[in-house]
């Protein structure tokens, strides 16, 4: 019989599954959206129970597009939203509040309390993170204080933390599992980036009890098994989990210092491998875990925008200027250029290498003449002139020049987009054949985790470029449009 990979993908706005062969070709692919929710500005949540239902389904329908028998998948690999938080009763699987995503910008006002306390830099320097709402530590402190009950029952052992990895896992394994990988407790601010462990100082700081927190282990391995469930038989190791960015980062086969990837989802993520040693940055980047495979950790600089696609999503549900997301790029290439048009896409506030929670969205050198289509391409140059922003920081923390970017994420596949992003950085723009690299980084991790293949030769063979975007924009007008950039962002 032959042996299939389940890679589970579940991102901000959907669940995708990907069931993989042992040469790592896709035998099936379902995607299923769910919705989000914004009960105040500035505050995003999941439905947990409509993510595990998005999952089930997504599961169910790859095995049947496929025609693919349950009982031949080897082994199930995850890759999650990284740090939306998610608390649950260990008795009953119930959640005790919707999941909190991390784009949610509740917690802004907590993260400035640790900073006037002189917190900042014990955080840096423990976790490589900054003090900032994106990440899961304030968004539990907001669910033991702010939910009735949650902290003692907390307190008293009944109830357990998650990020999306880890919720899915307990669910897949009937409960018997509450563990995640070093990539994902890397974004928790609580994880100590030099032991890999959880930091009782920090925890303590952050007011979060230590019984409520998974076990860390390595990205590649048994993380348990699946048991009780309708849609796959019992017994299957689930063997792979990575945070999407370093599960793209690895799938993108990114495996040396030096190398680096941008993914383009509903946020844009920059993350270059750095080694088996942590970079400090010192221009506003994150430096997190790659992953870990057996005793060998890889670590990297990473640099997020919180919208990227998203910014598409508005212009469609907000504006109304476009109907569907891929009518951007046709209406973007109506015109030439964006009209003078300047796009700061912060709605939810401004990442790397600014971290200004408080940066709203701006849209600046408008006139008569401005049209939906100098909107749509101003738009799409806001998304490549963030990445540019943080790529300067990047090459300037690690020392190195990029010679190339690869790219992947659904937004990868706009050519115009990736063409100013080529111009913009001055560096080529390498897209894979598989856009989905992340799934791809879940279900390599889960065939190395479970034996089903030795090394990442797979991987490097089934890498294949699609197409390269050569810069083409002479060096005065690229810096014309950085200097406009930047004084919109100073705006924003």
């Amino acid at each position: 019989m032959s042996r299939h990979i389940l890679a589970i993908d579940q991102g901000t706005t959907g669940t995708t599954v990907l069931i993989l062969d042992d040469h790592l070709k896709v035998r099936a692919r379902v995607n299923q959206e769910y919705p989000q929710i914004y009960p105040r500005p500035g505050w995003v949540e999941h439905d947990p129970e409509a993510i595990w239902d998005s999952t089930q389904a997504t599961i169910q329908g790859a095995l049947s597009q496929g025609g693919i028998e349950p009982s031949s998948i080897a082994a199930i690999g995850i890759t999650n939203q990284r740090e939306t938080s998610v608390i649950w009763r260990r008795r009953d699987n119930r959640p005790v509040h919707n999941a909190i995503v991390w784009q949610c910008r509740r917690t802004a006002e907590f993260c400035s309390q640790l900073k006037e306390q002189g917190l900042e830099e014990l955080y840096r320097e423990r976790t490589g993170l900054v003090l900032d709402p994106y990440f899961s530590g304030t968004k539990i402190r907001w669910m033991l204080d702010q939910v009735e009950g949650v902290r003692a029952a907390a307190e008293a052992g009944e109830l357990a933390f998650g990020t999306i990895d880890t919720f899915l896992v307990w669910r897949l394994s009937g409960g018997q599992a509450h563990v995640t990988d070093v990539s994902n407790a890397s974004r928790t601010l609580l994880m100590n980036l030099h032991d890999l462990s959880w930091d009782e100082e920090l925890l303590g700081h952050m007011g979060v009890p230590s019984n409520l927190l998974p076990e860390i282990l390595p990205s590649s391995g048994v993380f348990g098994h699946t048991q009780g469930l309708e849609v796959l038989p019992d017994g299957i190791p689930i063997a792979g989990i990575a945070g999407d960015q370093q599960a793209a980062l690895f799938g993108q086969v990114c495996f040396s210092a030096g190398e680096a990837k941008c993914t383009y989802g509903t946020g844009a993520f920059l993350l270059m491998n750095t080694g088996t040693e942590p970079v400090k940055s010192e221009r506003g980047l994150l430096t997190t875990v790659a992953w870990k495979l057996g005793d060998e950790v890889h670590y990297a600089l990473e640099g997020s925008a919180f919208i990227a696609g998203a910014a598409v999503q508005w212009l469609r549900d907000g504006l109304g200027i476009i109907q569907s997301a891929p009518e951007i790029e046709a209406l973007a290439s109506t015109v030439s250029d964006a009209g003078g048009v300047t796009f700061v896409p912060a709605l939810t506030g401004l990442g790397a290498p600014h971290w200004r929670p408080e940066a709203k969205g701006l849209i600046c050198g408008i006139d008569r003449g401005t049209t939906r289509a100098h909107l749509a391409r101003a738009a799409l140059e806001g998304v490549a002139l963030q990445n540019a922003d943080i790529l300067t920081a990047m090459e300037a923390d690690s020392g190195v020049a990029l010679s190339a970017l690869k790219v992947d994420g659904g937004a990868a596949a706009n050519n115009l987009l990736m063409q100013f992003q080529a111009d913009i950085l001055n560096v080529p723009i390498v897209r894979p054949t598989m856009l989905e690299t992340t799934a791809l980084g879940a279900g390599l991790l889960a065939g190395l985790g479970s034996g089903v293949w030795t090394d990442t030769d797979e991987a490097k063979a089934a890498w294949q470029t699609d197409q390269r975007f050569e810069p083409a924009m002479n060096a005065e007008e690229r810096s014309t449009h950085l200097e406009r950039w930047q004084d919109a962002v100073g705006r924003a």
